[in-house]
């Protein structure tokens, strides 16, 4: 048979309602989501949409079918038709035009150039290219299950044979993806991001100081410390620096930092970094932050250096690394590695530090930002610091899967938004964002903590129901950097978020998942309450803090 006509029976075999709702999905998959995409994501988040949306479309087909619903008259089906695809074309070219408004009524709220074009045609065609990749897989996956089913029906009834064909290709099909080409494609990325972490710029040098963590007198091997690590101890506030913006006395911050390689567990790690903290004094520092980092063992310097320009350098910070592969990989890969470490690490701080005399040991608290705030806001266990309880927390970029973040936005006070949760009287936790919000008036605790959370961020407000349920952001006032052309649709609102997640960072900082050292000054001023502080102190630091920031964690948290 010649290939034309192998390629027209092949498209005739496609069903009429399923590409209704195939273009019905392609025109929601390019109204706007949280962040603004680029032609090439945008193509194969439509693509995505497209099959999915012939896949839902097929399915109905298949249950109208099923329950012997009446055929309709032909007559009415001929102009049925027509007037569906009238009315169809008319909704996908509509949105086609909008592409660039609605693209740049977010790029807008995020002080992005707009774009002249986003390529509608181009976008078009690679979704449909991708579109149609993605359900001819589905339609071989279906042939396998039809041949499984003709298979089987030798020797066993038809509908038993159907679901049986059905069963164990899908399991077969389960276990190669999974087993096989999932497990191929993490070895990749986890190949990738080890090299990553063991990438040394030119430059760097073991510290000289022997009171430096990784130095040559260190408990910790300089050469077991990753890329992110090194970074963090190397770069920061110097005593010079300090002692310049405040024009008078500081000392040199003091950061340990015990990488993956330094133990092979998070339990030696953790008892590592206290000999370490030990061995440089750190607690005769006023300030102890146990702080978890991120996916790739990344600790944002606008949160760890606004703090320690606060208080004179008069700080340690102490952190052990869990992963090195990117928060939202680790999150599917293992999203409880964080909790173990954090909490091995808290624990070994927290036993050490309640035996110091209360009047003669820091200030205790903890910090995170994604998966690092994850791990951290449930390493201190509420029954075990009932008696010795700590300062406080700043938490930034909570991910999704957070279960005391989650707990506290649902049990918030009914008349504040999810995006910008009060919970209770604000006594003990409070939430802020963009602008300043922590400054409600009322009483604070002695216990301080924070969660920084912007309205934009896909990693907070992503969620496995999105395709079934509009989300509780998005009822009612919407943060300031959400676009107000932002519309739920069932499951294209599930995909247009995901595709956002591995495109968190690649907004401006103070958008997405980018969190500014403005929203962490203003965390850590009220949750340490600062000595000699004043607004003149605030403008100078954020002057300081607003020139080149390092990479946000070389892909999301």
């Amino acid at each position: 048979m010649a290939l034309p006509n192998r390629i027209q029976q092949y498209l005739g075999r496609f069903s009429f309602i399923g590409l209704i709702t195939a273009a019905l999905f392609f025109a929601a998959s390019v109204t706007p989501s949280l962040l603004p995409r680029n032609i090439m994501v945008q193509g194969l988040l439509s693509g995505f949409a497209l099959a999915f949306g012939y896949g839902v479309g097929v399915l109905l087909v298949i249950a109208y079918l099923f329950f012997e619903l009446p055929a309709p008259r032909r007559k009415l089906e001929f102009y049925a038709k027509r007037v569906t695809v009238v009315l169809v074309a008319i909704i996908f070219v509509v949105c086609l035009w909008h592409m660039t408004y609605w693209q740049n009524s977010i790029r807008e709220l995020m002080d992005m150039p707009p774009l002249q074009s986003a390529y509608p045609i181009r976008t078009a065609v690679l979704a449909v290219v991708f579109g149609v990749l993605l359900i001819t897989v589905g339609r071989t996956f279906v042939s396998f299950c039809v041949w499984m089913s003709e298979k089987l029906n030798w020797f066993l009834p038809r509908r038993v044979a159907v679901s049986l064909g059905v069963v164990i290709v899908g399991l077969g099909t389960l276990f190669v993806v999974n087993g096989v080409v999932a497990r191929f494609l993490l070895k990749i990325a986890d190949a990738a991001s080890l090299r990553a972490d063991e990438l040394i710029e030119e430059g760097w040098e073991k510290p000289a100081d022997p009171m430096a963590c990784g130095s040559s007198q260190s408990l910790v091997s300089w050469q077991s410390i990753g890329r992110q690590g090194k970074k963090f101890l190397l770069e920061g506030p110097t005593e010079q620096g300090i002692e310049e913006f405040w024009d008078g006395s500081g000392v040199s911050p003091i950061r340990v930092y015990v990488g993956m390689r330094s133990r092979s567990t998070p339990e030696e790690r953790a008892r590592l970094a206290l000999q370490e903290l030990k061995r440089v004094n750190a607690f005769d520092r006023s300030v102890l932050i146990v702080a978890t980092p991120t996916g790739t063992g990344w600790l944002d310097p606008g949160a760890v250096d606004t703090v320690e320009y606060l208080h004179r350098g008069d700080t340690a910070i102490v952190c052990t690394q869990y992963s090195y592969m990117p928060s939202w990989l680790t999150i599917l890969v293992d999203p409880t590695r964080s909790v173990r470490s954090a909490r091995c690490l808290f624990d070994e701080i927290y036993d050490y530090w309640k035996t110091l005399p209360k009047d003669n040991r820091p200030r205790l608290y903890l910090h995170g930002l994604s998966l690092g705030s994850l791990g951290s806001e449930v390493s201190a266990n509420l029954y075990t610091i009932f008696e010795d309880p700590i300062q406080g927390a700043v938490w930034s970029g909570p991910p999704f899967p957070s279960s005391q973040w989650s707990a506290v936005v649902q049990a918030r006070n009914e008349d504040s938004p999810a995006w910008l949760p009060r919970y209770e009287d604000g006594a003990l936790l409070r939430f802020t964002s963009q602008e300043n919000m922590l400054d409600t008036g009322k009483r604070w605790g002695s216990i301080r903590s924070v969660y920084i959370q912007y309205a934009s961020d896909p990693m907070v407000f992503f969620s496995p129901d999105l395709w079934r349920r509009k989300p509780e952001w998005l009822v009612g006032e919407r943060g300031p950097d959400v676009s107000p052309h932002l519309t739920w649709y069932p499951l294209v609102t599930f995909l247009q978020v995901a595709f956002d997640l591995p495109m968190a960072t690649s907004v401006p900082i103070g958008y997405g998942h980018n969190y500014s050292p403005k929203s962490y000054l203003d965390a850590w001023i009220a949750v340490t309450r600062p000595d000699d502080w004043s607004e003149e102190h605030r403008h100078r630091l954020l002057e300081l803090m607003n020139g080149p920031v390092d990479e946000p964690d070389d892909g999301n948290g």
